[in-house]
């Protein structure tokens, strides 16, 4: 879990693949399942800290997450979602807070099948 104080995480469903082709002289296609995809999970929420320097540093020890491997994420509530891949994040609207500052961040997560 990134981020300080309330975040939002947003669960998709399971996505799951096809191809459908049709065939001449059959009424009717041909479906089929290539199976589960994964699932798309969003996290949203504010990233706090004393500088921007402090920020840059937590920004991009996030970013160190997206190497393509697969992690875990736990949740508030205590949910852990595993076989996660950070696809992006989005950090926006940078601005003092009391006593430093803070951004809003948005983190594209998917659940890979296993």
């Amino acid at each position: 879990m990134f981020g300080e104080g309330e975040s939002q995480i947003e669960v998709g469903s399971f996505v799951r693949e096809s191809i459908e082709r049709s065939m001449a002289g059959l009424d009717g296609l041909v479906s089929i399942d290539l199976g589960g995809r994964g699932r798309k999970i969003r996290q949203k929420g504010e990233l706090r800290a004393r500088s921007t320097e402090e920020l840059n540093k937590k920004v991009e020890a996030i970013q160190a997450f997206m190497d393509g491997n697969a992690h875990a994420l736990a949740g508030l509530q205590g949910q852990v979602f595993e076989n996660i891949r950070i696809d992006s994040l989005s950090v926006k609207n940078e601005r003092a807070s009391g006593a430093g500052v803070v951004a809003d961040y948005e983190i594209v997560y998917m659940q890979l099948m296993v």
